[in-house]
């Protein structure tokens, strides 16, 4: 397949990346608290995204349920009037 080509092509790239690329020490290696930072920004901005989609799926449901959508309500109480019901509204089931 495509993959053992690219590897006779690859492979003195990669040598030649390993014999220049030098390994930091362990002792000059620190987190600090620059990415401590960047971690919890991250992280309250995921819990901010949570908590929008959440309203939003709160007002879908709500939608769906009062029939925006299209959709017949689920409760005939929460069914809102639409105007043309309104003006025809004689109380008369058969003519319409």
């Amino acid at each position: 397949m495509l993959l053992p080509e690219l590897v006779v092509h690859l492979a003195p790239v990669l040598e030649l990346v390993r014999l220049t690329d030098e390994v930091p020490e362990p002792e000059d290696v620190k987190a600090g608290w620059g990415a401590l930072a960047i971690f919890a920004l991250m992280a309250a901005a995921v819990a901010l995204l949570g908590w929008s989609l959440f309203r939003q799926l709160r007002k879908v449901e709500h939608g769906r349920v009062t029939g925006v959508y299209g959709d017949v309500p689920a409760d005939p109480e929460q069914r809102p009037v639409a105007e043309d019901d309104a003006d025809d509204n004689t109380g008369d089931p058969g003519r319409a």
